[in-house]
This record gives C-alpha cells, sequence and structure tokens, in this order.
C-alpha cells in the first residue's frame, strides 16, 4: 500500500481560559489518500473546525495546545515543525477555503490584489505573469468575464462568486491538499451545487486531494469518497461513503441521517382570515450618478408584488440570494418605505407616521438570521427579552416583567434558570430560541422569520421548525418565512411564492409547487435543493 497523503494520529486539542483546560478534540485518528475526499462530519461543536485548523498550525496558540498526537503530511510531522517548514507548506501545499468567503477576503483591496499577492509571495511572479495566471483561474473557477472582476471590491460580488475568488486563491499554488471548511453552507441551494460540482471537477483534474468540512450529510453523498463522523471531541465512526449511508452503525450517525425538518403542513386555508395584505408592493432604489447625483435608473429588488398572510398560515418566500426576498419582509413589516398598498389586519399601514406605527410594532415582529448578531453581547437574556416590553407595556412592574420572561423561555424549550446568562454561554440553537421568545413574549400577531435557520445544525432545524410549528398552532400567528433551503421550507409552508430579480416567478399551494412547478427556474431551485445536483446551464448562472 502507498502511505496516504495527510495521516492524522491520536490528535488532541485542549484550550487554556482561565486556568481552565477543555479538550476539545479528544484522541482522532483518520487519513487521507492522494485523490482522495474524506468528509468530518458533525454538528457545532464538534471539533471538525478545531481539527482541520490544526492541520496548518492556525489555532490560536499558546492558548490552544496538542496533549497528543502527530500530523504528518508526506512523512513530515506538522505539529512539531518550525516555522520555516510550516511557512512552505502553508498556501502551497495545503490551502484551505472557508464558511465565509466575505470574512476571509480582504474589504479594501481588489480581487487582483489579493490572488496576485499569493502568486507573487509563493512563487516569485512579475506583475505582469502574475495578472495573467490571476486571468487564468478565475476562468477555471467559472467567473464570467474575469477582466471585468479584476478591479472589483469583494463586496462588489455575490456570495458564489466571493467563494469562486476563494477557491481560485486556493488552487494558485497547484496544492496536492484542499481543506474545505463548511465552504457551502452560507450560499443558495443553486449556488451551492455549482460549487460542488466545480470542487468535484477541479479535484479529478488536478489530482489533488481534500478534506471537506460540514454538518449537511447531503452534500457528503455527493462529493466524499470516505466519511468520519464527530461528536464531542471524538469521531465515532468512519468508512466508505455509501456504507455508511446504506449501513450506519453509531447511534450519532443515525441521528444526523434523520435529522431533516419533518412532517408537513396544513393544507393551505384560504378561508382564513388575512392578517397581512400586500398589493402591488414596490421597492425602488434610486442609482444616482454625475455631478449633481441624478437619479439616472433604479434598482427594482421589489416590482410589484400581491402577498397575503392568513392568521394560522405560513407565506414561505423562496428564491436565491438578491431575489428581494429579505426586501419584500422588511416592506410588509414597515421597517423601510415601499409604494402601493400594505394592510395590516384591514387596516392601511403604509402611510403611518414613525410614531403612528409605533403602538403596532409589538404585533409585527421579526426574528433574523444570525442569531449571534442580532442578540446584544452586553444584556443578558432577561434583559433582552424584557427590553420590548418596557417599551410597549410600560406599566409592568419587574416582578411582572420577569414572570413573562420565565413563561416565554418554557414555551421555547429552555431552562428560565438561564436567563440571567449572556448570549455567547448558549449554542447557536439556543441562541435562536432566545431570539424567538424576545418576539413571542410581545403576543405578536404577524412574524417575520428571515432565514431563521439557515445558520444552524441540520438537527437543530428540524428542532425550531418543530417549536415554530407549535407556536404557530398555539396563538394561530401569520409567519412570513424567507428562506433558500426548500426542505424547511416544505415543512413549514402552507403557500409558497418563488422570486427572482423582484418579482414572483411562481406562486401557489406549497404541495403544488414542490410536486408540479411549473417555470424552469423553480424546478432548477427544487432540483438544487433536493438533489443536490448542479442547477441546468442557463437557468442560474453567477
Amino acid at each position: 500500500m502507498t502511505s496516504p497523503l495527510l495521516s492524522v494520529r491520536d490528535l488532541s486539542v485542549a484550550f487554556a481560559q482561565g486556568g481552565k483546560v477543555s479538550t476539545a478534540v479528544d484522541r482522532i485518528s483518520f487519513d487521507i489518500g492522494e485523490g482522495e475526499t474524506v468528509a468530518l462530519v458533525g454538528e457545532s461543536g464538534s471539533g471538525k473546525s478545531v481539527s482541520a485548523l490544526s492541520v496548518l498550525k492556525l489555532l490560536p496558540y499558546p492558548a490552544a495546545s496538542h496533549p497528543s498526537g502527530q500530523i504528518l503530511f508526506r512523512g513530515t510531522d506538522l505539529l512539531s515543525a518550525d516555522e520555516k517548514t510550516l511557512r512552505a507548506v502553508r498556501g502551497n501545499k495545503v490551502t484551505m477555503i472557508f464558511q465565509e468567503p466575505m470574512t476571509s477576503l480582504n474589504p479594501l483591496h481588489t480581487i487582483e490584489q489579493q490572488i496576485v499577492e499569493v502568486l507573487r509571495l509563493h512563487q516569485g511572479m512579475s506583475d505582469k505573469q502574475a495578472k495573467a495566471r490571476t486571468l487564468e483561474l478565475l476562468k477555471e473557477v467559472g467567473i464570467r468575464d474575469p477582466e471585468k472582476r479584476l478591479e472589483a471590491f469583494p463586496h462588489q460580488l455575490s456570495g458564489g462568486q466571493r467563494q469562486r475568488v476563494m477557491i481560485a486563491m486556493a488552487l494558485a499554488n497547484e496544492p496536492a491538499l484542499l481543506i474545505a471548511d463548511e465552504p457551502t453552507t452560507a450560499l443558495d441551494v443553486t449556488v451551492q451545487a455549482q460549487i460542488l460540482e466545480l470542487l468535484a471537477n477541479l479535484k479529478a483534474k488536478k489530482g489533488m486531494s481534500m478534506l471537506f468540512i460540514t454538518h449537511d450529510l447531503g452534500i457528503v453523498r455527493k462529493i466524499a469518497d470516505r466519511v468520519c463522523v464527530m461528536t464531542k471531541g471524538k469521531i465515532v465512526e468512519t468508512g466508505p461513503t455509501k456504507e455508511i449511508f446504506a449501513n450506519p452503525q453509531h447511534e450519532y450517525t443515525r441521528h444526523l441521517l434523520a435529522a431533516e425538518p419533518k412532517g408537513k403542513p396544513p393544507a393551505s386555508d384560504t378561508s382564513a382570515k388575512p392578517v397581512m395584505e400586500g398589493k402591488d408592493v414596490k421597492v425602488w432604489f434610486p442609482i444616482r450618478q454625475g455631478f449633481l447625483r441624478r437619479t439616472v435608473d433604479h434598482v427594482k429588488a421589489v416590482d410589484g408584488i400581491d402577498v397575503i398572510v392568513r392568521a394560522g398560515q405560513t407565506l414561505g418566500v423562496v428564491g436565491e440570494s438578491g431575489s428581494g426576498k429579505t426586501t419584500l419582509g422588511l416592506a410588509l413589516s414597515r421597517m423601510i418605505s415601499s409604494q402601493g398598498r400594505i394592510s395590516f389586519e384591514g387596516r392601511d399601514i403604509n402611510a403611518l407616521t414613525f410614531n403612528e406605527m409605533r403602538p403596532l410594532r409589538s404585533e409585527l415582529q421579526i426574528v433574523f438570521q444570525d442569531p449571534f448578531g442580532s442578540l446584544s453581547p452586553r444584556m443578558s437574556v432577561s434583559e433582552i427579552i424584557e427590553e420590548g416590553l418596557k417599551i410597549h407595556e410600560p406599566q409592568l412592574k419587574a416582578a411582572a416583567r420577569d414572570a413573562h420572561v420565565v413563561d416565554v423561555l418554557r414555551e421555547v424549550g429552555l431552562d428560565p434558570a438561564t436567563r440571567f446568562r449572556y448570549p455567547h454561554e448558549f449554542s447557536g440553537g439556543q441562541r435562536q430560541r432566545i431570539a424567538i421568545a424576545r418576539a413571542m413574549v410581545l403576543k405578536p400577531r404577524f412574524v417575520m422569520l428571515d432565514e431563521p435557520t439557515s445558520a444552524l445544525d441540520m438537527s437543530v432545524q428540524a428542532q425550531v421548525v418543530d417549536l415554530l410549528r407549535n407556536l404557530q398552532a398555539k396563538h394561530d400567528l401569520a409567519y412570513l418565512f424567507i428562506s433558500h433551503d426548500l426542505k424547511v421550507v416544505r415543512a413549514l409552508a402552507n403557500e409558497v411564492i418563488v422570486m427572482r430579480n423582484g418579482q414572483v416567478v411562481e406562486a401557489g399551494p406549497s404541495e403544488q409547487i414542490f410536486q408540479a412547478p411549473q417555470t424552469e427556474y423553480t424546478k432548477a431551485l427544487i432540483s438544487a435543493a433536493f438533489k443536490i445536483e448542479a442547477a441546468p446551464t442557463g437557468v442560474v448562472s453567477e
């Protein structure tokens, strides 16, 4: 047998903080052969990313340490290697792409500057040579009109384009091993499918190996040769991908495989009372040019949309990034100005001033995508949840507010005894439950849910969907559920509208949309979501 390209043996990772030492990875071992893709799978906190970062010694040393283990790359132990040896490996022989390209790319440098820097540093290329090679790389990763993208900054590219740029940087020096840490989690389903296909094709073309970190087993089935399943810092099961899916041995592996949102919502009830209605809703952002900043055109983020959200019903809004989903939700919630008629429980609210809207805010609530970003790190859970009560129910005494906080925490499945802790002391799923509790404590009639499960593990997604379903049934809530994850939408939404470029391309009962989509765009979304296949050529592009 040939020696593996990478051999991780008995690896442990510990972190020291405040005089205490915690073990994040506990004596794991796995190999990656030449040209092989190994997936490291598990939920948040399982130790996947810590293990991957250990390969290139990118952890925050000296707070991080390795009580045991070796990481052998072509026979060289990287854990005991000096800095000169590591520099020769990093970016040359082993490269890494991360989950969120927007935070990985330098916002102050153009795409050309960032890729050229890699080529100059590692290969000593001249400016002319580096620019020519940069264009080749951008073409190779599927960036259209790369000449026009050289001077672009990261914020001027879509999420999929930014991830393609990250892949181009990682491949610039023809690495033997590519570490991909959740590279598709933040992307739309169609773009996700394109990136997976791109990685598979580049791997086959260049003969490189890949360590793929993910919590999504659907992706693993598509891309990996072998799987290592991690939980609580240990690898509990490993084997060929087909065998793991066909006959999982460990209880945790079976748990992951069964962790998709389940159940179907009740059939759409058109007799239910309308809570929120939008008629010919438009949100146009002006494009200004010239010294006098005259308006020369408009970005039509939402362009003449009709919607009805009924009591006890969920309207799912799906589409890719930039389709106008969130803008529509913000317009209906009167968080941004819009044209057209918006009615809340029969009352026209589009012409109301800020002060006139304030009494209605308790009935119109929003749950955002990232609970870590939407919850103040300086406030305890109790303070976060009762903040709305202080504004909308100022007559309540402190004891009464605390009673409301205790009740709503129980309702969302959290221990009320934890209400004096801070958001960083909770997991992602628990933080999202806190965000839901903050909205529910005001007893709203309409809730806008903006990608509330996209940042969560699969099993936690299923739990949050069940929670939302139960709260809706209990309080007869009207949900506007915005998502690019069609599996979650199918589990929760009664009605669905599909948006593209600010317009509705298809609308109808959920069952009809998923079973018999009428437009090519909807078919592409569903194909990408449920088959993990590349979108049909010409339907979705970067």
